[in-house]
Order: C-alpha cells, then sequence, then structure tokens
C-alpha cells in the first residue's frame, strides 16, 4: 500500500526539507569554495610577476599578491613566499620571515614546508605587515562613537564592489572627516566628497544619503582600481585630482593638496597595490609611461 503525503498543517514533504538543508548547508561551503578560487587566482598572479610570465618581472608585487593568498589560507602561496624571503629571490633575504610562511604552511601539513622550517629557524614573532587584516576593524574599534555608523556601512557595502574597507575609510577621512553634510568649496558633496559630474556619472541621485554617496564613492573607486590596475598611490591621485590630471601628469600631479592627499592616504591604507576586477574598465593609456617614469 502506498503511504499518503502529510497533509498537516506546517509539515513539509520529506524531499523538500531535505533541499532546504542541503541549501542551508551548502552556504558556508560556497563561500569557502569562492574564498579558495581567490586565492588560486591571486597565487597565480604572483607567480606570473615572480618568474615575469606575460608580465615585467617584479618581485615586490609577486610578495603582495603571495600574501593576499597566503592570507587566504592558500598553501603553495605560503610556501612560494616563504621561498622567496629565504632564498632573497627579488627581495632582501630575510630567514625569521621565511620562517613565519613556512610555519603558515607547515601547520596545515605541506611536508615541504616542515622540512624547510628546520632550515631557517625560528619565525618572526609579530605577523609581517602584508597579513594584517584589510577589513578595516581595528580602525572601527578605535574610532568614535559618532563614526562608527558610517564605518559599519562601509564594512558592509565595500566587499560588494571588491573594494577593500580600509581603503574606502581612509578615502573617507581624508574627505569629509566622516561628515556626512560636508560640502567642499568646489561643491563636491557628502561622505566620499562626490562632484556633481562624478555624482551623475555612477548615479548617485541624494549625494547627501550617507549610503548612495558610499556606493557611489565605491563605484568610483572600483573604476580607478581597473584603470590603474590597482596601483593605489595613483588611485589616491586621481581620486582627489581627477584620472585625467594623473594621465596629463603621467604620474600623481605635483600638486600639493594631491601630494599630501596620497600621503595620508598611504598612511592609513598602508598597501602599495589593491587587487581589481579588469573587466571594469581598461586600463589607462598613460601606464606604460608612468611605469617607465618610476623605473629611471
Amino acid at each position: 500500500m502506498k503511504r499518503s503525503k502529510s497533509t498537516k498543517p506546517g509539515h513539509r514533504p520529506w524531499a523538500l526539507c531535505i533541499l532546504i538543508a542541503i541549501t542551508a548547508l551548502s552556504k558556508p561551503a560556497q563561500a569557502d569554495l569562492e574564498k579558495n578560487e581567490q586565492a588560486v587566482a591571486l597565487r597565480n598572479e604572483a607567480r606570473n610577476y615572480e618568474h615575469g610570465n606575460g608580465v615585467p618581472r617584479d618581485p615586490g608585487k609577486a610578495v603582495q599578491l603571495y600574501c593576499e593568498a597566503s592570507r587566504l589560507g592558500d598553501v603553495e602561496a605560503q610556501y612560494n613566499l616563504g621561498w622567496m624571503h629565504a632564498n632573497g629571490r627579488g627581495i632582501t633575504r630575510d630567514d625569521a620571515t621565511a620562517a613565519y610562511f613556512f610555519a603558515m604552511a607547515a601547520k596545515q601539513g605541506d611536508a615541504l614546508s616542515q622540512r624547510m622550517l628546520r632550515q631557517v629557524g625560528e619565525p618572526v614573532s609579530k605577523p609581517p605587515e602584508c597579513l594584517f587584516d584589510s577589513d578595516g576593524h581595528d580602525i572601527v574599534t578605535t574610532a568614535m562613537p559618532e563614526h562608527r555608523k558610517v564605518m559599519d556601512m562601509v564594512l558592509k557595502l565595500a566587499p560588494e564592489y571588491g573594494v577593500y574597507p580600509r581603503l574606502a575609510m581612509a578615502i573617507i577621512r581624508a574627505e569629509s572627516n566622516f561628515n556626512p553634510g560636508a560640502v567642499s568649496p568646489k561643491n563636491a558633496q557628502g561622505l566620499m566628497q562626490l562632484i556633481p559630474e562624478t555624482a551623475e556619472r555612477f548615479n548617485v541621485k541624494k549625494p547627501f544619503d550617507p549610503e548612495q554617496n558610499i556606493r557611489g564613492g565605491l563605484s568610483y573607486l572600483r573604476w580607478l582600481l581597473a584603470y590603474f590596475k590597482g596601483d593605489v598611490a595613483l588611485v589616491a591621485a586621481a581620486y582627489n585630482a581627477g584620472e585625467g590630471a594623473v594621465n596629463r601628469y603621467a604620474g600623481i600631479p605635483p600638486y600639493a593638496e594631491t601630494q599630501g592627499y596620497v600621503k595620508r592616504i598611504r598612511d592609513i591604507f598602508k598597501r602599495e597595490n589593491h587587487p581589481f576586477d579588469p573587466t571594469i574598465t581598461g586600463p589607462s593609456p598613460e601606464l606604460p609611461k608612468i611605469t617607465s617614469r618610476r623605473v629611471m
């Protein structure tokens, strides 16, 4: 005899219950998958810069990208970073820092890292600076109470745009000092000081609405990060003076205000590069000239 389906109020068919349970369980798994994919992409990009595969060899950028992947738990990136420090591969040799990264990988069971750890000695006691979290929570915990509401909003919104909250908070602090009603002599408005043209460009209808203003500023930062390929100094200079000025001067414009602004952003953000989404826009046509001038 076939079993009849339950028709009692509040009862779900067993198949639907299982589906709901699987969906609920899959959310953390999906988050882990996305995290792993991001780490692998960072590690592969780092390897290209380490060895000059398809891009100019840049050990400093390789270290920064490996460190991002290491912070996400990528064992191979941790090992590679330890190897670069242990062998002085394009950077200053530093056995204690190498040991720190080998120890990270060794804790996850990597046999090669365990062997290298025995050779390089004791790791540094303090985590290397590149491993410090970029989410901005340290800024929030030390902030004045009246700023925390804005900071909490940034922590929530910035990841949607692929922007580190710390960078967005640095911009807000430099632009408006967290005043949503701020207006500059050039009519830049709100928390992230959007001029009317930028507000229109990124569909901000109410520039004094904190959420709209932050979303507009994050949209602009995301665009600038792609346009200047994650170069934080150029992004900060462009946010202050416009990308046209950065292109015109092939670097940070020689304005005292802009140069001081860039320094403030770098002092807060503490990183030279930021991941970016190349699908947002193509790079600045002046980037090769800017890069060559820096090398000279």
